[in-house]
Order: C-alpha cells, then sequence, then structure tokens
C-alpha cells in the first residue's frame, strides 16, 4: 500500500508541535490548474500524512466518474509553508492515489514522471518563473514581497509591468518540483492577500482587450546532479549556451505547438497569444516560434549565460504541467539533437510579418487541443491515458462555450477564466 513510514520521513505531527502549526491545509491541483483542499487540524495531520485526504474525484478537473472510489491526497512534508499572514495555518502540496497506486492524471505526479526521466540521465532541471498577476496597490505588493523573504524564497525584484495595476515577482530558481510547488501557493498567496487588502487579483492570461496579458516566464537550466554542474553554462559559445542547451531548446521548437493546450490551457490564453498591438505599442507576448538572444519579442530569448527564459505559457497554467511540458519537449531535443536552427536578432513585434515560412503558435483552444491529441511526442512522453483525458475535459469546455450566445460569451470567459 501506498503509506507514508513515518520513521523515514518528516513527521508533520512533531513539526506542527514544533512550529505551533494548528491546521493544515492539505491541498492538490486539477488537470485545469484549479487548486482543491481539505483543511484538517494538527491533531489529525499523523493519520493523514499516512494514509491522505480524501475527495471525491469526480467533482474535479481529473476525468473521474461517481462510480470511481474515493483518491486521497498524499502531502509531501518537504512542501510545508507555513502562511506569513497566519503562522498557524500550514499549506501542504500532495500526490493523488487510489486504489493504492498514484494517479496518472494527478499534476504533480506528471511533474514527477518526468523529473524521473531526467534523474536516469543523471540530470536535474532548475527553473524559476516570472509571474505577472494584476493587482493594485504599494500595500499589497510589499506585503506578498515580504512573506516570500519569510518563506526564503529570496524574491530579487518586483516590476510595475506593462498594464494598470500589473506587477511581475521574481524569485530564486531552484529543482522544478519546489519551483512548481511555490508557483502554485504563489498564485494561493497573492489572491488571499488581495483579498485581505479588498482588492482581488487575477492571473487571467488577457483580461482586458487594449492591455498587456497575464504570461508565465520559465527560466531553465539543466544541472549534472552529482557534480552540481551546470550543463548550459559554455562560456565559448557567443551566448554562453552549451551545445546541449541548444539542443534543449530545438526539441521545444519542434514540439511547443504541439503542447499550447498544455501550456495555453483556456480559451482567453490565445486572445493574448494573438493580440493585436495594446496601448503600450506592445504585447509582450510571442508572435511565432522563434529564439533569440537578450531580446524579448522572442518566445525563447538566452538572455545571459547558462540559462534561457521560455516565454509562451500564460498566467493560466497549470504550474505543473508547465515544468512537466518544459522536461519533455527539452528531453526530446537532448535525445534526438535537434537543431533550433539560426537565431533571429530581430524586433518580432515590427519585422515578424516579414519572415517567411515561420512557425505559428495556435490560433485557438480547439486548434490547440487537435495538435495536442494527435502528436506523437506529445503521446510518448505525457502518457496516451493522460493525453486522452485531458483532451476529453477540455472539448467538453469548447462544447459548453460553444453553447454561450455571442452576446454573453465575454461575460462567460470572465466569469470562467478570472478565478485562475
Amino acid at each position: 500500500m501506498l503509506r507514508i513510514i513515518l520513521n523515514m520521513v518528516k513527521s508533520l505531527e512533531k513539526i506542527a508541535k514544533q512550529k505551533k502549526i494548528k491546521y493544515f491545509l492539505v491541498t492538490f491541483v486539477d488537470l485545469f490548474g484549479v487548486q482543491r483542499a481539505k483543511l484538517v487540524p494538527a491533531r489529525a495531520i499523523g493519520e493523514m500524512q499516512k494514509t491522505g485526504a480524501g475527495f471525491g474525484g469526480f467533482a474535479t478537473h481529473l476525468d473521474l466518474s461517481f462510480s470511481e472510489p474515493d483518491m486521497f491526497a498524499l502531502p509531501d512534508p518537504d512542501s510545508l509553508i507555513q502562511l506569513p499572514w497566519q503562522p498557524d495555518v500550514g499549506w501542504l502540496a500532495s500526490d493523488l492515489v487510489m486504489n493504492d497506486k498514484f494517479m496518472d492524471q494527478c499534476p504533480r505526479v506528471i511533474l514527477k514522471n518526468q523529473i524521473n526521466n531526467l534523474d536516469k540521465l543523471n540530470l536535474k532541471m532548475m527553473t524559476g518563473v516570472d509571474v505577472a498577476a494584476l493587482m493594485r496597490r504599494f500595500d499589497v505588493l510589499s506585503e506578498i514581497c515580504d512573506s516570500m523573504i519569510k518563506l526564503g524564497w529570496k524574491p530579487y525584484q518586483n516590476d510595475h509591468e506593462d498594464a494598470n495595476g500589473q506587477f511581475e515577482m521574481n524569485w530564486d530558481f531552484t529543482d522544478c518540483l519546489t519551483t512548481a510547488d511555490r508557483h502554485v501557493f504563489f498564485k494561493f498567496m497573492v489572491k488571499s492577500i488581495a483579498e485581505k487588502h479588498g482588492l482581488r487579483a487575477t492571473f487571467m492570461p488577457k483580461p482586458f482587450t487594449q492591455l498587456t496579458g497575464n504570461g508565465c516566464h520559465a527560466h531553465v537550466s539543466v544541472w549534472d546532479k552529482k557534480k552540481k554542474k551546470n550543463l548550459f553554462q559554455d562560456s565559448s559559445d557567443q551566448l554562453g549556451l552549451s551545445k546541449m542547451g541548444y539542443q534543449f531548446i530545438g526539441g521545444i521548437m519542434k514540439s511547443v505547438d504541439s503542447f499550447a493546450a498544455w501550456l495555453n490551457p483556456c480559451l482567453n490564453s490565445y486572445e493574448r497569444l494573438n493580440a493585436k498591438t495594446t496601448n503600450s505599442g506592445s504585447t509582450y507576448s510571442p508572435t511565432a516560434v522563434t529564439y533569440s538572444g537578450n531580446n524579448r519579442t522572442h518566445m525563447i530569448r538566452i538572455p545571459d549565460e547558462g540559462r534561457f527564459e521560455f516565454r509562451a505559457a500564460d498566467g493560466a497554467v497549470n504550474p505543473y504541467l508547465l515544468q512537466s511540458g518544459i522536461i519533455a519537449m527539452g528531453l526530446d531535443g537532448m535525445k534526438n539533437k535537434r537543431n533550433p536552427g539560426k537565431r533571429l536578432d530581430i524586433n518580432m513585434y515590427t519585422q515578424g510579418h516579414k519572415l517567411k515560412r515561420v512557425k505559428k503558435l495556435p490560433n485557438s483552444l480547439e486548434q490547440a487541443i487537435k495538435k495536442f491529441s494527435n502528436d506523437t511526442t506529445v503521446k510518448k512522453s505525457i502518457g496516451a491515458k493522460v493525453v486522452s483525458k485531458y483532451v476529453k475535459l477540455k472539448k467538453r469546455e469548447l462544447k459548453e462555450f460553444s453553447q454561450v450566445s455571442e452576446a454573453n460569451k465575454a461575460s462567460w470567459m470572465r466569469k470562467n477564466i478570472i478565478d485562475c
């Protein structure tokens, strides 16, 4: 059975006494990136750590029916975060279990499977994310940043972004599973603190037609686990990137259009990807599948030695699926020695239209789902079963949207996506 042996891992019961935690939020994220939770008193967390918190899976976006047994969220003690604004509550990320087996469609399990593929090669992926969220007022921003400092995330800059009330918040990079857990918690924290101040924060990709949308940029490097060496770094290269790094980018360039449904998961996502020029004269989102040096008009930029920034994903992305998708595409590139082609050193917003035969990202969720469901690399890396379940749920969403009248489509989209 999948039960944690307490003498082999951290005891949450003991940690609760040491840190004076009274309650735990045992959480998981479904395929649509919606965070679900059970509030568990500290007195019960010992048993919960062994068996998991029970959920009725049919009520979540995991393609489960009423006839299936309960699923259990098995908390990972290494993911524990005390709420900086309410330290007697601890937040825990979980892996989903059903019939004593980890569930294939659990996003955190999907990411762990991809991490295992790297582990077989003695590699690990280190990432950081830049998340732009719509909110106003310094008091909210500073409380969020102060909270990250308390948590030891090492935030290093907070920028006012292009749109009104839009900020990008950056914290230090680490292994990709920890980054994904922190990304999930960050969204919860931002919304909670904003609400405390009487405001509402959203990560919706394109809340306002005339303003810049919300992206989610990942900074990526791959390291040798034993030597703790950045394998993407090569000072002899003009941009400081190794051959392995370029092959990793090559894998992304080959498959990113097929993974768009994974990285840009909602109808509103494609208003950001294919946006017209905003009031500021820019969109801050990719227009094509291209890479460059330190140039933000491209889907991938190489800002300095040993890493690249992937700019295609948006604020609605499931944090676990973002990281798993990057690994899947990158591993394919490394294994098949994919060449990303010649980099482009042009302004894509002003000169991109002159390019011929450049690959484009999908124009709609419907188009993205079709490419995702038919792609061999996607099925091979993620698994045909998971792909089938994700596509089924997304097609259901598309069908629901198609039944909404033209007059009500904008309000439907805002209502269904604003809380992402």
